[in-house]
């Protein structure tokens, strides 16, 4: 950072976690003060030279004080932290001629509020928001993630799961211009413009656009099946939608009214949803929006490399919130010691060496929001159900699309006109219609309102290095139909009466540690960033960093049928090489036995022979005396 004096370094305010939200502005002076036509709206883009052009502007013409600023090299960026001592050894020798600069540097740096609006946010308080941010918010398209569940299905589980994409749109949109601020702010060499602060908040704030009914209910499970081989993801609909959102409401002369420049922005912010059209090689930079010197920014939103990101941040917060889960990570404290450094030819976001605990703390808040609440298992069976509802109407709904064309659900992706008026409201739609082409889609709705949901089986896990493959996914309910054990005289069940739910829990990266991924810094060098391996950190670490469950539903909802299929779920379980169910031995204590195996596991909760047996007997009363 260049030096107003040889003696004073000025002083920049304080910084905490959570920065105020400053909103930039179309005019860069605000109360008056207006700069020369040529320099650029935001001033820490100037050079010193036209710092020399706004004091003339500002009534300054003084040319001992202009080849001082000059000789100082005072930028832009320095010239809003002067103060006047620093402006006493500029030569401003007058008392009011420093304050009436100071007032002038103070009123060009004052943001302009008309249009800003406070929302009273239940996670991160009273937030303000940008006016162009208010501009998309106030769309149909925005409007639309009002009536989309951010937890889908886990809403009939957790009665608290009400909250919608609306909301934590509005919180990923707020936490990106809290994290670009405070980079900004405590690294001003980085020259982060008012535009790239706008970009990454309204990336942030449109990230989820593209969710459809139910949110990952939609992309997850109903997409695969509906339109098998289309390799779609709600990012997609998200850019997609983002470009309807601002073509069909006029929003480029907006846009250039705040700063931006449309042709570049709007790929900036594209890319910041989805990232670039092809995966960065480390020699080859792929994006378009901006250029490798701002590569930190692309780390903010939707952070590729390792996932720390402020839409994690933002549904940690909130999902706990609701779910009635303690969250353990505080983002305002990465937030605080956040710093970008070079590494090779990259700039990007690094954290304090201290921190690295915490960040095995915020994937392990990940992995148990998987377990307690996303991928719960009646949560997970719900979703199934409604997808295979609008799979059974997909083909008889109509939704008015452009141009005079109607869409199905699973078409709707391909038209934004349709995709906005496509959103949870379609489960009613079926539910309350009398068209007997919806019949059996109503039925299955109706069962889910009546709580008359499939018979949960069991769940067992492959052993390692015999997970299943995603191909051989769709033969596994038969299976299990064929596992039937020869000796008992069982209801009769078919591939159809199955359904196998293959769940993958990682920490975001499939296999890999993210943390490996993760540049960090000390306290000694500020600008070295050193990697951290999880042997430096802890023994408790985990070795493993992804797992697969397998999951198992019968259709049938009868006694019988559930004993059968129970039976055949722990036989295929036995045949199948895979481990034990836990409650294995209770519903099919007829089957366990038979497989060596699985009566060699040795447990303090279930002694293998009677003499262990005895054994615990004896010992625990001996300690009870």
């Amino acid at each position: 950072m260049q030096r107003a004096d040889s003696e004073r370094t000025p002083k920049r305010p304080r910084c905490d976690g959570s920065p105020g939200t400053q909103p930039s502005t179309p005019s860069a002076v605000a109360g008056g003060v207006s700069p020369a036509p040529k320099l650029h709206p935001d001033l820490r883009t100037w050079n010193p030279e036209q710092v020399c052009d706004f004091l003339k502007s500002s009534g300054f013409q003084d040319p001992g004080l202009l080849d001082r600023i000059r000789e100082k090299k005072i930028t832009g960026a320095l010239l809003r932290y002067l103060d006047e001592s620093h402006l006493e050894n500029l030569g401003v020798g007058s008392l009011g001629e420093r304050k009436k600069l100071l007032n002038s540097i103070q009123q060009l740096s004052q943001p302009d509020v008309r249009g800003v609006k406070v929302i009273n946010d239940p996670i991160h308080g009273h937030i303000e928001l940008h006016p162009l941010l208010i501009r998309i918010i106030d769309t149909p398209q925005f409007q639309r993630l009002r009536y989309v569940k951010q937890l889908g299905g886990t809403y009939y589980v957790f009665p608290g799961a009400s909250h919608n994409r609306f909301e934590h749109s509005l919180g990923v949109g707020y936490l990106a211009g809290c994290l670009v601020r405070a980079l900004s702010e405590k690294q001003p060499e980085l020259m982060i413009s008012e535009r790239d602060s706008l970009c990454v908040q309204i990336a942030g704030l449109c990230h989820d656009l593209g969710h459809g009914p139910f949110s990952h209910m939609f992309d997850g499970r109903f997409i695969p099946l509906a339109r098998q081989g289309l390799k779609w993801k709600h990012e997609q609909g998200s850019v997609d939608m983002f470009e309807h959102l601002v073509n069909s409401n006029g929003l480029r002369t907006v846009m250039e009214q705040y700063g931006l420049v449309p042709e570049e922005d709007i790929c900036f912010i594209k890319e910041l949803i989805a990232g670039p059209p092809e995966s960065p090689t480390n020699d080859l930079w792929a994006y378009k929006g901006r250029p490798v010197e701002k590569s930190f920014l692309y780390e903010i939103v939707a952070n590729k490399s390792n996932g720390i990101d402020v839409d994690k941040w933002d549904y940690f917060a909130r999902d706990c919130h609701h779910l009635g889960i303690q969250n353990s990570f505080d983002y305002k404290r990465f937030i605080q010691f956040a710093r970008v450094c070079q590494v090779d030819k990259r700039l990007h976001i690094c954290t304090r060496n201290k921190e690295v605990g915490n960040l095995y703390e915020m994937f392990h808040t990940r992995i148990c929001l998987y377990r307690r609440a996303y991928q719960h298992k009646v949560g997970n069976l719900i979703d199934i159900m409604i997808s295979e509802a609008f799979l059974k109407a997909d083909k008889y709904i109509k939704i008015p699309g452009s141009e005079g064309k109607t869409c199905r659900i699973s078409t709707a992706i391909d038209d934004m006109v349709a995709f906005t008026k496509l959103t949870d409201n379609i489960f009613l739609e079926i539910l309350h219609s009398t068209d007997p082409n919806l019949g059996e889609a109503r039925e299955i709705l109706k069962k889910i309102e009546c709580r008359n949901l499939y018979k949960y089986v069991g769940e067992t896990q492959p052993k390692k290095g015999s997970e299943i493959n995603r191909e051989d996914y769709e033969g596994l309910p038969g299976e299990i139909a064929n596992a039937k054990p020869a000796t008992m005289q069982l209801v009769k069940l078919t591939a159809e009466d199955f359904i196998v739910d293959v769940v993958i829990m990682d920490y975001g990266m499939e296999d890999k540690n993210p943390i490996d991924n993760v540049y960090f810094y000390c306290k000694s060098n500020f600008n070295q960033p050193i990697k951290i391996v999880k042997d430096q950190v802890s023994q408790f670490l985990p070795d493993k960093f992804k797992e697969q469950q397998i999951r198992v539903y019968c259709k049938k909802t009868d006694e019988q049928s559930l004993y059968a299929a129970q039976q055949y779920f722990v036989n295929w379980c036995a045949g199948r090489g895979l481990n034990k169910p836990q409650d294995g031995d209770v519903i099919a204590p007829l089957i366990t036995p038979l497989k060596l195996d699985w009566n060699c596991q040795k447990s303090a909760q279930s002694p293998a022979t009677p003499q262990e047996t005895s054994k615990a007997r004896q010992r625990l009363f001996r300690d009870g005396l």
